[in-house]
């Protein structure tokens, strides 16, 4: 039975399947990368940095026919294609440069005689379970910070990206880490069985708050460290601003950046009372101004949700929402696996819309009376992965960033990731850091070592 597939979601065409891995095999897989772990741990840090490096060369030179196989694995439109292609090579080559920053002691002052450092060694063998939407990138952030410290890298990748997968592989074999980085076709209970094997030292998961549960329960019962990334339900809170078509514009940007299939794209948009009505006018009439397109087609600003079943289950909760009172300004449409972006007002908190995330081009927009207001609508939900804050004042931005449950706030600023700025949040969007210096201690033995 074949548990990987592609399935482009703008034609609904079966493209490739491929058969899970054989329990013989992923012993084989785990086998070599314990193996490839006993010497890559031994093997010179600047050594390590420089196939890391070459990593980074591979996935420029073949930027195009990298973009090409997410664009039909997951409909990402080919300008975000390139994009993101090029950011996973941006943070490769970061961890290259950081190699000497990330594995060296750090020193520690004491009170008597000799001298206290802390040596970050690496663990073993790691198990990385990716999502979909973002194929190249989260593996970049995971895989290559901790493939620097001296750690091997199993890498379990959603089922509906089997090619992007091998393309990975193939990249890191080609720059010389055969068994260092290996790709393997795992099914659920075959990744639960890794978990508890005792060669594998911790896992990564990037994903839902259902996957992240799960992996985190495995992993606790087998005594595993485990990092989550999970769900997200951004706040994008607007106070004030000298330019509303500016910030209206950055809140549509942050909103649909991959078809609004992004853990921290900006879902709830909280507007100060005074802005309200111009902002849900000019906010419904720029998202109803961009349509779903051809994923292949360069000028494509968003394209189809990555399955049919993904844009039915956004459908579904958009019906829910208007059926228990909430008001479908614009959108609210679909075809096949595209969807018509959205704009939601009047949900109120005993709506499910009020708590759930939209994995989709759906923005819901509440009116509130002030920062008070705004920093309460902003914290009411189980998520707390990133934000976004737009204010002319000063002091108002500093307060209200304070104030905020998220990992990540951003001000007066929208897509601003960036190789050494570390992504990561709280509550239910997880318990770990990925990218930036933080990163690279995820998964490494932080050893003191004291002499007098």
């Amino acid at each position: 039975m074949s548990e990987y597939t592609v399935v482009n979601p703008a034609t609904g065409e079966t493209l490739a399947t491929y058969d899970a891995i054989t329990d013989e095999a992923l012993e084989s897989a785990v086998a070599a990368a314990d193996a490839a772990y006993r010497t890559w741990r031994d093997t010179p840090v600047a050594e390590r940095a420089a196939r890391i490096r070459r990593a980074a060369e591979l996935h420029r030179e073949r930027r195009d026919e990298l973009a090409a196989i997410i664009v039909r694995e997951v409909g990402k439109p080919l300008a975000a294609a390139l994009g993101e292609v090029d950011f996973a090579a941006d943070i490769t080559e970061y961890y290259a440069d950081k190699a000497e920053a990330i594995t060296g002691d750090a020193p520690i002052e004491i009170q008597g005689e000799g001298t206290a450092v802390i040596r970050r060694s690496p663990l073993g063998v790691l198990l990385g379970i990716m999502p979909w939407n973002f194929p190249y990138y989260q593996v970049a952030r995971f895989a290559a910070p901790n493939i620097v410290v001296g750690n091997t890298i199993l890498l379990k990748h959603a089922p509906q990206c089997p090619e992007s997968a091998a393309a990975i592989e193939d990249i890191y074999r080609e720059a010389g880490m055969e068994g260092v980085y290996t790709n393997v076709y795992a099914t659920n209970d075959q990744a639960a069985t890794l978990i508890a094997d005792r060669r594998v030292q911790g896992v990564s998961v990037t994903g839902s708050e259902r996957a992240g549960s799960a992996v985190a329960e495995l992993a606790g019962r087998n005594l595993k460290k485990v990092a989550l990334e999970l769900g997200g339900s951004d706040p994008f809170i607007l106070l004030s601003t000298d330019d509303l078509d500016g910030a209206v514009q950055a809140a549509v940007d942050a909103r649909l950046d991959n078809t609004g299939q992004s853990c921290n794209a900006a879902k709830r948009f909280i507007v100060a009372d005074g802005l309200y009505d111009a902002f849900v006018e000019k906010f419904t009439a720029a998202m109803t101004a961009t349509t779903p397109g051809d994923p292949t087609d360069e000028d494509t600003v968003i394209g189809p949700l990555s399955s049919l079943t993904a844009a039915e289950r956004l459908q579904a909760q958009v019906d829910n929402a208007v059926a228990q009172g909430a008001t479908l300004a614009a959108g609210g449409t679909r075809d096949g696996a595209f969807f018509a972006p959205t704009v939601l007002t009047d949900v109120t908190s005993d709506m499910d819309a009020y708590r759930e995330e939209f994995f989709g081009p759906v923005g819901v927009v509440y009116r509130v009376a002030d920062e008070e207001e705004a920093i309460k609508v902003a914290n009411d939900t189980p998520f707390g992965l990133g934000s976004y804050v737009f204010t002319t004042d000063e002091a108002q931005a500093a307060r209200v960033a304070d104030r905020i449950d998220a990992g990540m706030v951003y001000v007066n600023v929208v897509l601003a990731d960036e190789p050494g700025l570390p992504f990561g949040g709280v509550k239910r969007s997880g318990t770990s850091r990925e990218m930036g210096l933080l990163a690279a201690d995820e998964f490494v033995n932080k050893k003191l070592i004291r002499i007098a």
